[in-house]
């Protein structure tokens, strides 16, 4: 449950996306969910609902289809995926860095932590470890950028 303090999301009256602050620049373009697989691997769609699916049992999560990704929002965004020709680039955002095998690369954002890339090309590339690693990022999210700027965390 998120602190009482934080205040209400602010929601694009063009769009409807929801941001921790308001007048955030985003594209208000809207994209069908399913245009991102056209043309891609059979494999990927499958994949992609086990990766949200994944999201989904960390707790309530919002997904916006946007033009070149997909995003899994709580309080801000923590996870998403990009389709590519034949896997995912499945991404996650924490505090600190992490392993897994499927790792394929860490982005640094300075203060507020970290963005993994994760390579999944089939649903069974979703382990348990996978499972922590989102809920360790929707924790994050559920309580907004605030928590990425502590030193203490």
């Amino acid at each position: 449950m998120p602190p009482r303090t934080q205040r209400r999301l602010w929601k694009c009256p063009r769009c409807g996306h929801r941001f921790v602050t308001r007048d955030l620049w985003h594209s208000c373009v809207r994209v069908p969910l399913r245009s991102h697989f056209r043309g891609r691997a059979a494999a990927l769609y499958p994949t992609y609902r086990a990766w949200a699916a994944l999201a989904r049992a960390c707790g309530p999560v919002t997904i916006y289809a946007q033009k070149s990704r997909i995003v899994f929002q709580a309080r801000v965004r923590f996870a998403g995926a990009v389709v590519r020709a034949g896997y995912l680039d499945a991404g996650l955002w924490l505090r600190r860095r992490a392993r897994h095998p499927l790792l394929r690369k860490t982005e640094s954002f300075g203060a507020l932590g970290y963005g993994l890339h994760i390579r999944l090309s089939q649903p069974a590339d979703i382990d348990r470890a996978l499972g922590r690693l989102m809920c360790e990022a929707y924790g994050l999210a559920r309580r907004g950028p605030a928590i990425a700027r502590r030193k203490d965390v």
